[in-house]
């Protein structure tokens, strides 16, 4: 997949007076809020389709919620406390109390901003970064509106205590607070908070010898008094205790013995969320518009009833199959990013209608696939036996659940079905179309003589980059898999390992595989941009066609820059793949040598250190090809079998669109307009909601009652 669009608004100062903290750790008061326009490919759908998109969306929805579950242990509380306020008060009814309790318009507007901070990314961590946001206004004065504001009038003892399950925790930013990680490195609730790096490898060796995914899961980890570790590894499902006939999973519940640890197969997680989802996908089934879509939903259904990775993995075989479709979607625990040993997947859900006329772009791109795939600079050998010529269009979103939106995606993420069925491209066209209108005084790091040219490419180009990075990146290459004594494999002293019959990409690399992923797909978009028939596919020819690949380059070595902000000194790691991977391509670029790319340090108008970069348009395919050329060889042989994973030190706006039964709801573009878009979300059930989330928080909020104290104890 691919990550939330750009960072232009990661971490700048808040308008209006001094910031409360960091800069890092607050979302501006300017920040730029989206409204994704996909009123035209609404209008178009027949009221079955509509229909279908409604209960889909909904489904969504209510899975989106998990993803509270899966961000920190204070975010289910949040959320809660926010939805009560703005429930009873609608954000300008509630800006006359808080100006009344004495905050200023700045403050109030930065309370707004964090609110629809916490709605977008589903928890106070960043979708894009995974650091945490706090809000931008002293804690006193919040405390005030919200234990004065009409809902702690009607409910007092609720909002009070929502309020001490997470006023401390949302200001705080202590050391192991500012980030998402493992053991000393960050909070994750993926992971009880005493489980380390060792656990987690521990735990995804015992899931690997049961052939059991990590997607679905997460880690509970208890002590006994002789100092034995016991594990509870809880599958995603609507069940739990309950027998279950002709289950697969039935027979994993269960205890184990391993490695002199004891672990315990439950499941049940997050069971009343997954339950809402099942009903509304049982509904869409009535509106489905074809056999392969009947048959994907009942899988689904499955899925998230039994905790099965596997059915869901037959739902995606169906979903692979439905190729085309109006309304399309997919529902499930997907990517892997967050999770800091790179194996379990967050909750997301999207509903997208089809945009013909880039679709049409993409098919081309298709069409030429196989041609294009012999120009990478691997050998044929490296690659699959036969193209599986997947789906590939340009959608418009209407609904997207889960911590943050995409600009495209390449899914399903399972190697198995990926190397034998295929997969699906999918390009998010009203994302991209707002995703990079960054006004011109905000353009950082480029010389003047480039923005103008920039901000007039940077989307056409960007088409093109998301295009090969999805197709030609995501959906190039082979993995060597041993399914008998010996792997085939070509005659290449290269391969020198080669994966065992149930691993992964991701459960064999963990931490380093997304980004490593990433560098391939990016690399790759870059290298097949300068083929003229790439840029004639997107209509580019000539001087335009020139400017297309200086601009595909130049935001690529801007991209590295910006994501130096991603990167965390005290504990040597990154925080986003994507931004890793980009900043591995600007060190490439950088080590291309012959002033390829030169980067020069300036001082701000603030006069803090800032930089210049500047890539000579010459010289990109005389030395940047070669360059990457030799980067790319790297990757992929490296990837193919399972070694070679230190490459390059690889270490480690939400939509505020509402489809209600058969009419499109759109509200403004604005943090008030983003926050009345979630208020209107669960008419029916959302204090029920609200009640579920804190249940199955306060359930387990054990595992990490000491939140800011570093792990004792290893496996």
């Amino acid at each position: 997949g691919e990550p939330e669009a750009g960072s232009e608004f990661a971490n700048r100062a808040a308008a209006g007076g001094e910031p409360m903290a960091d800069t890092q750790y607050i979302l501006p008061n300017d920040i730029g809020v989206s409204s994704l326009d996909c009123r035209e490919a609404f209008r178009l759908l027949s009221p079955t389709e509509r229909l279908y998109a409604h209960h889909l969306s909904r489904a969504a929805w209510y899975g989106g919620l998990a993803v509270l579950l899966q961000t920190s242990p204070e975010a289910p509380y949040i959320y809660a406390l926010l939805s009560r306020l703005f429930r009873a008060q609608d954000p300008d009814q509630l800006r006359q109390h808080a100006l009344a309790e004495g905050l200023t318009e700045e403050e109030y507007q930065a309370f707004l901003v964090y609110a629809a901070g916490v709605y977008s990314n589903m928890g106070n961590y960043k979708s894009f970064g995974d650091t945490k946001f706090v809000p931008n206004l002293p804690k006193e004065k919040l405390e005030r509106v919200i234990l004065g504001s009409e809902a702690a009038q009607r409910h007092p003892e609720k909002v009070r205590g929502l309020w001490q399950a997470c006023g401390e925790l949302m200001f705080s930013l202590e050391p192991r607070l500012r980030h998402l990680g493992l053991g000393k490195e960050g909070i994750t609730t993926y992971f009880s908070g005493n489980c380390t790096m060792e656990d987690a490898k521990l735990a995804q060796d015992f899931l690997d010898s049961q052939n059991l995914s990590a997607y679905n899961t997460r880690l509970f980890k208890e002590v006994d008094r002789e100092g034995k570790a016991h594990y509870d590894v809880r599958l995603a499902s609507v069940l739990g205790t309950e027998p279950a006939l002709d289950s697969e999973v039935t027979s994993k519940l269960k205890s184990y013995e391993f490695r002199g640890s004891h672990f315990q197969v439950t499941r049940g997680d997050y069971a009343p969320i997954l339950q809402k989802v099942v009903e509304q996908l049982e509904k869409a089934k009535a509106y489905a518009a074809n056999s392969h879509q009947e048959q994907m939903l009942a899988q689904y259904v499955e899925s998230f009833t039994q905790g099965s990775v596997d059915a869901h993995k037959r739902g995606s075989r169906f979903w692979i199959q439905d190729k085309g479709p109006i309304v399309e979607s997919y529902i499930g625990f997907i990517e892997s990013y967050r999770d800091p040993f790179g194996s379990r997947g967050e909750f997301e859900g999207f509903v997208a209608m089809v945009n013909k006329a880039m679709s049409a772009k993409f098919e081309r791109l298709v069409a030429s696939a196989e041609q294009l795939l012999k120009e990478l600079p691997w050998p044929s050998a490296f690659e699959k036996d036969k193209f599986l010529t997947p789906d590939f269009t340009s959608l418009d979103v209407l609904t997207f659940a889960g911590s943050g939106i995409p600009a495209g995606i390449n899914i399903p993420n399972y190697d198995d079905l990926r190397q034998t069925e295929g997969f699906k491209n999918v390009s998010l066209g009203n994302v991209l179309a707002v995703a990079y209108t960054t006004p011109r005084e905000k353009l950082t790091f480029l010389e003047e003589d480039d923005k103008d040219l920039y901000l007039q490419w940077k989307g056409p180009s960007f088409d093109v980059q998301v295009g090969l990075h999805e197709l030609l990146g995501h959906g190039s290459g082979k993995l060597f898999v041993q399914v008998r004594r010996q792997p085939t494999v070509p005659s290449l002293t290269t391969i020198q390992s080669w994966y065992q019959s149930g691993e992964t990409w991701d459960s064999k690399f963990s931490n380093i595989a997304s980004s490593y992923e990433e560098c391939r797909a990016e690399s790759v978009g870059l290298y097949l941009c300068l083929h003229p028939q790439v840029l004639e596919i997107f209509g580019f020819e000539g001087a335009d066609a020139e400017d297309v690949i200086y601009v595909n380059w130049l935001n690529m070595v801007r991209a590295g820059l910006l994501a130096l902000e991603f990167y965390t000194p005290e504990v040597s790691s990154w925080r986003q793949a994507h931004m890793q991977a980009r900043f591995v391509i600007l060190r490439v670029l950088l080590e291309a040598g012959e002033g390829l790319v030169t980067v020069t340090p300036t001082t701000g108008s603030d006069g803090r250190p800032d930089a210049r970069v500047r890539l000579d348009r010459s010289k990109i395919r005389s030395v940047g090809r070669p360059a990457l050329e030799r980067f790319l060889r790297r990757l992929q042989v490296s990837r193919g079998g399972a070694g070679g994973n230190s490459l390059y030190h690889l270490r480690n706006f939400s939509t505020n669109l509402k489809l209600f039964q058969n009419e499109l709801l759109e509200y403004e573009a604005s943090a008030a307009g983003l926050i009345r878009s979630f208020s209107e979300r669960f008419p029916e059930d959302g204090p029920k909601l609200e009640e579920v989330l804190t249940q199955l928080a306060t359930a387990d909020a054990r595992f990490w009652s000491s939140p800011s104290e570093a792990p004792s104890g290893q496996a």
